[in-house]
């Protein structure tokens, strides 16, 4: 079985314009995120899906694999499944799981890949999986930047949302918020299913990639995570990411 990494990025961000190349102890974070995900014990190879020259630059330098996207993507996923078209007309193995790993999240751990692709390895009608973590304050239950998830009995993802889901009106002790974490492994012939469908209405409204699967009637496993990661979409973002990263011994396998 053949299983790679993607890690979809762009310059363009609306939130925080340039933030792949943003430098984090004095390695942009896309090449954090590299880094630490070609430690996966899963993943065959890691490559980077993008369309500015400033990150095929960047990867070139350090030896990561790249390949240059259009730039009318809207969602990763749609990045990421072109690049996976690519990588297999370029030859090699067929491709049988593609994990698709955040460049924005540059604390994601080898560990954290390897708990997401597992699942699927042991069951086949497992066709998406998402990672999903507690979250630990109200002030990040209510960030839209942090995107909620509620969870049906067997483990899979019931709704999505940006919005503070689900709500505690009535005044639990420790309500059930979970946000999801963007390590997302996609059967081959899944991604490219997805990639064929067209946005749904409530994807477009939460700006939720997965929310594409559920209004088509697919389900999303999500599989509980310990470690601790943080996204960055702003500068206060990028300063709490940086100051939770200090000695942090995986970083020092790559930085030196």
């Amino acid at each position: 079985m053949r299983i790679i990494g993607i890690v979809p990025a762009r310059m363009a961000s609306s939130r925080y314009p340039g933030k792949p190349l943003v430098p984090i102890h004095g390695m942009p974070m896309i090449g954090h995120v590299w880094h630490r995900a070609r430690q996966s014990k899963q993943l065959d190879q890691v490559y980077i899906a993008t369309c500015d020259a400033e990150i095929m630059d960047y990867a070139a330098s350090i030896g990561a694999p790249a390949i240059m996207t259009k730039d009318t993507h809207e969602r990763c996923t749609e990045r990421t499944a072109e690049a996976l078209a690519v990588i297999e007309a370029q030859g090699g193995d067929p491709v049988d799981i593609v994990v698709m790993i955040q460049g924005d999240e540059p604390m994601t751990t080898p560990e954290m890949i390897d708990d997401a692709v597992r699942p699927m390895l042991a069951d086949e009608s497992i066709r998406v999986v998402n990672l999903v973590a507690d979250i630990e304050t109200q002030k990040q239950h209510e960030d839209p930047n942090a995107i909620k998830v509620v969870l049906d009995l067997q483990g899979n993802a019931l709704y999505f949302s940006r919005a503070p889901i689900p709500s505690n009106t009535r005044g639990a002790k420790s309500p059930p918020w979970k946000k999801q974490v963007c390590v997302i492994p996609f059967r081959r012939d899944f991604l490219l299913e997805f990639d064929s469908l067209a946005p749904t209405p409530l994807e477009i409204l939460e700006s939720v990639d997965m929310l594409r699967v559920l209004e088509h009637g697919q389900k999303v496993r999500m599989i509980p995570t310990d470690a601790v990661s943080y996204s960055v979409d702003n500068e206060a973002d990028h300063r709490r990411v940086e100051a939770a990263m200090q000695g942090d011994p995986l970083m020092k396998s790559y930085l030196g």
